[in-house]
C-alpha cells in the first residue's frame, strides 16, 4: 500500500483545499490557528482530531471534540484506520482521504490548482510545477496549471549590467519604474495610486486584465485571500475583471513570492469563457504588495489571449511595481494616520482648553442662560466673592471658570476643590496645607489649595458640606487674615479670589445651625443662580447637538442627528440630572445607536423626580394648582413661624425680611400661634 496520501477538504459545494500527508508527521485538525489544518467552523473544536501513520496505515483519532468526528455514518471512537475514499465529517466540513487525487475529483477538473504538500520542517507549502504535473490526471485530459517562475526579489530594483547598446534592459525597465514611482508618490489616495499602477503595468506587461487588492486597514492575523478588498481593476477585453482565487492569493501573501503561472483554467478563479462557453486558456501573475514583514495585499494580472503570454521579465517588473506600490501605500496610510492624529490632538486641545477653562462658552440661547452670561460678565469685572447656586449638573463649575477667565486674574491659576469629597481633617489639609509630621502619613510639607491659587481663583464646590469647625478658619482667611498650615506655626498670607458653589438650601442650614451665618453673608456678596435644564427648554436641542458632534468625533461614528420622535422626547423630559445627565444620555446613544439617527429606543431616560418635584411631594402637592400669591405668602409665613416655634426674629431672618415687616404681615393675615 502506498504511504503517500491526501486529505481533500470540501466546504459546502466546493472543494476548497488539499493537504498532502507525509509519513512520520502527525496532522492536527481544528479551529485553533495552531493546527496544520484550520477549519473555520463553529461546530469544530479548537483541537478536534488528528491524522497520523501507525503500523504502516493512516489512522484518524478524535481528540475528545465537543461534536465528535464522523467517518461515513459512524462516530469515531478510539483510533480509526482510514481507507481510500473514506469521508471524514467535522461539523459542516468534509475531508476525503485518498491515495490519488484523481479519486477525489469528478471529470470537471475543479480544484486542479489547490494541491499543497506538508513539509516535515514547517507549515504547508505550495507545490512545485513537477508536483502539479504528477497529478495531471486530476484534470481528466485538460492541460494542468503550471507555475513556471517564482520570484522573491526583483532585479529591477538593483543595479544591472549594460548591454552592447549601452543601456541594459533592466536599466530601461528601471527608468520606467522610476517615473511610475514619482507618479505614485503624488497620488492623493490609494484608489488613484492603484489606477496609476495598473495603467503602468498595462503598458509594460503582456497582460490584458488585472487589479490591486488590499487587506483592510489595521488587519491582524495571517493574510487570507477572502479578506482582500478590491481597490481598483482594469480589463482591456470584452470580459470584466475576475477576482483571483482565495487559495492563490493566500499562498502568495503568506509565502511572499511573486508567481507566474500558465494554462490556468480554473473557472472559479477567472470565470472567462468565449462565445461558445468554453474556458479560455490564461496566464496569471500574482505579486505580493509587502513592506518588510508587513503584507498589504497583492497585484493580480492575467492574460486571456493565447497570443499574449507574460514572460519572466513581466514577472520581474510586476514584482518591482508591487514593492513600489507597497511604499506608496505605506506613505498614504501614514499621511492618513498623521491627519487623524492631528485632528485628534486638535480635538484634545480644545477639550483640554475647555477643561482648564481657557474657553468658557456656555451653550444656550434662552433668556435664562443669557441672564447668567450677563451676571458672569458683571462678576468678572470685580474681585468680590461669588456664590453660585443651582442643582447638581447645571454647570456651576463652568460658570466659575467663565468668571475667572474673563477677570483680571485670567493669566493666573484656577484651582477647584470639592468640599464634599473629603473628610474634615483631609479638607483642612487640602485647603491650608500641612507640615511634615503633622499627622500619620505626612512625610513631607504640602502646600494647600489656598497657596496654590495665590494671585488666582479658588473655587470651592459643595461649600455647604464644610464642617462648622473648618468654616470658622475659612471665614478668617476670607476676611484677609493669614492662616497656618496644619501642624505649623508660621503664618501664611495669600491673595486669592474665592468662588463658592452649592446645591443646598443654605438659608435653611443657617436656620438649623449647620452653616455659619457670618460665613453665609461673607460668601453671598455676589450671587448667581444657574437654572435647571427643564427651566430652559430652548437650550435642550442645542446642547444635544453639541454633545452629538463631540461624541461623533471621539468615537469616529457618523450619526446624522436625532429622529423627530427622539427630539420630542428630549424636550418633554424633565432632566433631573440637568446638563450632566443630557451629556451622558447622548454619549450612550452615540455608542449604542445601530442606525444613522438616534431614535427614542436609544435614549436611556430615568423616572427620577427633579429637585422641584421632590419639594412638591414633601409638601403633599401632586400637581400645580393656581392660587393667589397672597395665599402662598400667608401659608409660607405661617409654616415658617411654626417651624421656628414662633420665634419671630428667627423667622424674619429665614424669610429675609425685617422683624417689623413680619409683624405687619402677621396682623394682615391674622395669623395666630396654634
Amino acid at each position: 500500500m502506498s504511504q503517500s496520501a491526501y486529505l481533500v477538504i470540501r466546504e459546502g459545494s466546493k472543494w476548497s483545499d488539499v493537504f498532502r500527508l507525509v509519513p512520520g508527521q502527525s496532522v492536527t485538525i481544528g479551529r485553533a490557528p495552531t493546527n496544520q489544518i484550520v477549519l473555520k467552523d463553529e461546530r469544530c473544536s479548537r483541537n478536534h482530531s488528528e491524522v497520523f501513520m501507525s503500523e504502516g496505515q493512516w489512522t484518524l483519532r478524535d481528540l475528545e471534540s465537543r461534536n465528535g468526528t464522523i467517518v461515513g455514518s459512524e462516530l469515531v471512537r478510539g483510533d480509526w484506520r482510514l481507507n481510500p475514499g473514506d469521508i471524514i465529517r467535522i461539523g459542516r466540513t468534509q475531508l476525503v482521504f485518498v491515495h490519488r487525487l484523481s479519486d477525489a475529483f469528478t471529470t470537471s477538473g475543479d480544484g486542479s490548482s489547490v494541491v499543497r504538500r506538508m513539509s516535515p520542517d514547517g507549515p504547508p507549502t505550495a507545490p512545485g510545477a513537477a508536483e502539479l504535473e504528477d497529478d495531471a490526471d486530476v484534470l481528466s485530459g485538460v492541460e494542468p496549471t503550471t507555475i513556471t517562475h517564482r520570484r522573491v526579489k526583483t532585479r529591477y530594483l538593483a543595479p544591472g549590467q549594460e548591454e552592447p547598446g549601452g543601456v541594459s534592459k533592466i536599466g530601461r525597465a528601471s527608468a520606467k519604474l522610476c517615473r511610475l514611482a514619482f507618479e505614485l508618490a503624488k497620488a492623493p489616495d490609494v484608489r488613484a495610486m492603484a489606477d496609476l499602477a495598473l495603467a503602468g503595468l498595462n503598458e509594460e506587461t503582456q497582460t490584458d486584465a488585472g487589479a490591486l487588492l488590499l487587506l483592510p486597514e489595521n488587519y491582524r492575523g495571517e493574510p487570507r485571500g477572502e479578506d482582500l478588498e478590491l481597490v481598483s481593476s482594469r480589463s482591456s477585453t470584452a470580459h470584466r475583471y475576475h477576482r483571483v482565487s482565495n487559495f492563490l492569493a493566500s499562498t502568495v501573501m503568506r509565502e511572499g513570492e511573486a508567481v507566474l503561472a500558465r494554462n490556468v483554467v480554473d473557472d472559479s478563479t477567472l470565470g472567462s469563457r468565449d462565445s461558445q462557453g468554453d474556458i479560455l486558456a490564461t496566464s496569471v501573475i500574482c505579486a505580493p504588495v509587502r513592506r518588510g514583514d508587513k503584507v498589504f495585499g497583492l497585484l493580480h494580472l492575467y492574460s486571456t489571449d493565447r497570443a499574449i503570454v507574460p514572460d519572466p521579465d513581466d514577472l520581474e517588473f510586476t514584482l518591482a511595481v508591487a514593492d513600489t506600490v507597497a511604499v506608496a501605500v505605506e506613505n498614504v496610510l501614514r499621511r492618513q494616520e498623521l491627519a487623524e492624529n492631528l485632528s485628534r490632538v486638535q480635538t484634545e486641545n480644545v477639550e483640554l482648553r475647555e477643561r482648564l477653562g481657557i474657553r468658557s462658552d456656555i451653550i444656550g440661547q434662552s433668556s435664562a442662560i443669557r441672564k447668567v452670561t450677563e451676571e458672569i460678565a458683571r462678576a468678572a469685572a470685580s474681585n468680590s466673592t461669588v456664590l453660585i447656586r443651582g442643582e447638581s449638573g447645571v454647570g456651576k463649575e463652568l460658570v466659575a471658570r467663565g468668571i475667572h477667565y474673563n477677570s483680571p486674574r485670567a493669566e493666573s491659576v484656577f484651582v477647584c476643590l470639592n468640599c464634599a469629597a473629603l473628610s474634615a481633617d483631609l479638607l483642612a489639609s487640602e485647603l491650608f496645607g500641612h507640615e511634615r509630621g503633622a499627622f500619620t502619613g505626612a512625610t513631607e510639607r504640602k502646600i494647600g489649595k489656598f497657596e496654590a491659587a495665590h494671585k488666582g481663583t479658588l473655587m470651592l464646590d459643595e461649600i455647604g458640606e464644610m464642617s462648622p469647625g473648618l468654616q470658622a478658619k475659612f471665614l478668617r482667611v476670607l476676611e484677609g487674615h493669614p492662616f497656618e498650615r496644619v501642624g505649623g506655626s508660621k503664618p501664611v498670607k495669600v491673595d486669592v479670589r474665592v468662588i463658592a458653589a452649592t446645591n443646598r438650601d443654605l438659608e435653611r442650614d443657617v436656620a438649623e445651625g449647620q452653616f455659619r451665618r457670618d460665613l453665609y453673608f461673607r460668601l453671598r456678596v455676589l450671587e448667581i443662580v444657574v437654572p435647571g435644564l427643564r427651566k430652559r427648554q430652548e437650550d435642550i436641542a442645542l446642547l444635544a447637538d453639541y454633545f452629538l458632534k463631540k461624541f461623533n468625533t471621539e468615537t469616529g461614528r457618523k450619526i446624522k442627528g436625532f429622529t423627530p420622535e427622539a427630539t420630542e422626547q428630549l424636550q418633554k423630559y424633565l432632566w433631573p440630572g440637568n446638563v450632566r445627565e443630557l451629556k451622558n444620555v447622548v454619549e450612550r446613544a452615540v455608542v449604542l445607536c445601530h442606525g444613522s439617527e438616534i431614535g427614542v429606543e436609544d435614549l436611556l431616560l430615568t423616572k427620577l423626580a427633579t429637585a422641584g418635584d421632590t419639594e412638591m411631594s414633601a409638601l403633599g402637592i401632586n400637581r400645580y394648582q393656581p392660587i393667589p400669591l397672597t395665599d402662598v405668602e400667608r401659608e409660607h409665613i405661617f409654616n415658617t413661624l411654626n417651624h421656628t416655634g414662633w420665634n419671630k426674629s428667627k423667622a424674619a431672618s429665614i424669610l429675609g425680611i425685617e422683624r417689623s415687616t413680619l409683624d405687619r404681615k402677621i396682623r394682615r393675615y391674622q395669623l395666630d400661634e396654634a
